[in-house]
């Protein structure tokens, strides 16, 4: 008898066999993984075992030197039997962690945190000294008024009864050389004239409207104008009604006639006399 020919696998057994195949496949590969993890946390941890393990065989070295050396060393905590219990359990522990994979040990990549308060300071940069300003340097104090003529000495004062007035004296006379120099009283505005009694004349305007009067002039050198105190304005002469070279000064305060020249030198600082 001719033996029966073999059954063929239906589809649903093949795509049950290729299940069966697939799910064994992901089952190998998973655990070659968990392998490889474990092998990757226990490898640094063995190391790290061994570290110490070396520290404590160099220290326990020092310290029976010290001991032959100086007697006998202070006794440790392993020594005892709590000692060794607690050196027992944590002997145990590491081995659970190797085991376990544990996942609380620190990765070398971890940032290390700087310890608080351990940064040194700048110190305080020294504050800059300061430098003394120099004083601005004052300013001479300006005179009120200046003499109109550089000598001083007078002749004919003012009120002065005499045949060459028609009624008094209106003024003070400096009796100076001819050609000598006319200065300006004080700031102001200068104009000039010819007057048959006084000659050639110069009139200077102050800013608080007093008239200063220069009479008897033999030139000008500013004929109008503004001019500052102690500009040359003209020149000493004898001109007009007069018998020889002089200065006639005569002070009008605004809108008045004119007045004794000599208490208002006085008053401004200065003594003609």
């Amino acid at each position: 008898m001719a033996p029966e020919a073999a059954a063929r696998p239906t589809r649903a057994e093949l795509r049950l066999a290729a299940r069966e195949q697939s799910r064994a496949q992901r089952r190998g590969a998973a655990k070659a993984a968990t392998r490889t993890a474990l092998l990757r946390v226990a490898l640094p941890s063995v190391a790290a075992l061994g570290v110490a393990a070396a520290a404590a065989m160099t220290v326990q070295g020092q310290t029976d030197r010290h001991t032959e050396a100086g007697g006998p060393a202070p006794r440790s905590a392993t020594d005892s039997p709590d000692g060794a219990a607690a050196q027992q359990s944590a002997q145990q522990a590491a081995a659970q962690a190797l085991a376990g994979g544990d996942q609380t040990q620190a990765s070398r990549g971890d940032a290390r945190q700087p310890l608080a308060g351990t940064q040194p300071t700048d110190a305080p940069s020294a504050q800059p000294t300061a430098t003394p300003t120099a004083q601005p340097t004052a300013e001479p104090v300006k005179p009120k008024v200046v003499m109109p003529v550089a000598q001083h000495g007078l002749g004919e004062l003012f009120g002065a009864d005499g045949t060459h007035w028609a009624n008094r004296h209106t003024g003070i006379d400096f009796p100076v050389d001819g050609g000598s120099e006319v200065y300006a009283v004080a700031d102001g505005t200068i104009r000039t004239q010819w007057n048959p009694f006084y000659g050639y004349m110069s009139m200077l305007k102050m800013n608080d409207g007093t008239e200063a009067w220069f009479c008897h002039l033999r030139a000008y050198k500013v004929r109008k104008g503004p001019v500052k105190q102690g500009d040359v304005i003209a020149f000493v002469g004898s001109s007009g009604n007069s018998t020889g070279p002089h200065l006639h000064f005569e002070i009008r305060p605004q809108g008045s006639g004119p007045v004794d020249p000599l208490p208002w030198f006085l008053a401004n600082g200065l003594d003609p006399r």
